[in-house]
């Protein structure tokens, strides 16, 4: 059944993605951003589509969140400061803009009756070294003083506002955790890895890994992604509950980097940068960060199905396209 879905943050990389999807099923989308860090062009392709329609404003903005879900069937709510190069840089923004961002979509949704997935993160996991890690697992947060701790909190804090909608108010409202997502349209200046490797590959440029390159991450496609996040939308069983979103396959950064310069016949040299220097004195990471994908694969049969090579290589692809259009 077609559906009325309205997307916050939706000129973003996963946002602009999943709605191409929504549209292709046949549903109407609806797209708030602020422009913030999504780009215009991820949406203008859509334009056309009239099933689509975008308004460039700030979520915190009640009266226009007021017509838009007074609009819509479903809310997926994407919105929030992302980046670690933006979350050490500008902590009140990401305070600000995720948990009072998240506050307005709650109270809306409430007036409407409106179901909200709510994006949230891997970091909520913080530094438990329990691998992989699963939805009801403890998180061990650093102290207060470090500012990349500061989203994660602030991730937490929706989370927990989300579901205490749904257990009183009995709002549908459903949380889903994103592990490094990646694929085209994904820009790297807000300190996401893969599209900074390829760009520093294309060119034959020195491959900045910080820290010593042996964390260890996993990579999921933004395809598989939003397959996944229309999947719990379609889900009554997924209300009220809390899912990881992700791949568990293993890659550590320099091995990341090694696979970038081969897919791209690159000549570029991996260089080690300290996290002091990339970031702040005393940032802390984590060594690795795996999540477990079985309950989501229990409650909508989903698994992610594209390789990280194939993912690399559609990068590349869209990164030469932008350099080409650029020269």
């Amino acid at each position: 059944m077609a559906k009325r879905v309205l997307i916050t943050g939706g000129a973003g990389f996963i946002g602009s993605h999943l709605s191409e999807l929504l549209l292709s099923q046949d549903h109407q989308v609806t797209v708030i951003d602020d422009l913030s860090s999504g780009l215009l062009e991820n949406i203008t392709p859509l334009e056309t589509n009239p099933n689509f329609r975008y308004a460039i404003e700030d979520i915190r903005s009640a009266s226009v969140m007021d017509r838009l879900v007074s609009e819509c069937d479903l809310i997926i709510h994407l919105a929030a400061a992302v980046g670690v190069f933006s979350i050490v840089r500008s902590p009140i923004d990401t305070i600000e803009i995720n948990v009072g961002g998240t506050e307005v979509v709650l109270k809306t949704a409430r007036r409407y009756r409106r179901k909200v997935l709510i994006a949230s993160t891997s970091e909520v996991y913080g530094k438990n070294e329990k691998i992989p890690f699963n939805e009801d697992d403890d998180r061990t947060l650093g102290a207060t003083t470090k500012s990349r701790w500061s989203y994660a909190a602030s991730k937490e804090l929706d989370e927990f506002l989300g579901l205490a909608y749904h257990k009183a108010v009995n709002l549908p409202v459903v949380i889903f955790r994103l592990f490094n997502t990646v694929g085209p349209r994904q820009r790297g200046h807000y300190g996401m890895v893969l599209p900074r490797f390829v760009q520093w590959a294309l060119k034959n440029e020195p491959i900045q890994v910080y820290g010593d390159g042996n964390q260890q991450r996993c990579f999921c496609n933004v395809k598989d992604v939003v397959q996944a996040i229309a999947g719990l939308a379609d889900s009554e069983q997924a209300i009220g509950e809390v899912f990881n979103i992700g791949s568990n396959a293993e890659i550590t950064i320099r091995g990341l980097a090694e696979r970038v310069i081969a897919r791209a016949g690159s000549r570029s040299e991996i260089v080690t940068i300290p996290y002091e220097k990339a970031y702040e004195a005393g940032f802390e990471d984590m060594r690795r960060r795996v999540p477990d994908v079985s309950k989501i694969g229990r409650v909508i049969g989903w698994k992610p199905q594209i390789g990280l090579d194939e993912t690399i290589d559609q990068i590349i692809a869209y990164e030469q396209a932008r350099m080409g259009a650029q020269v």
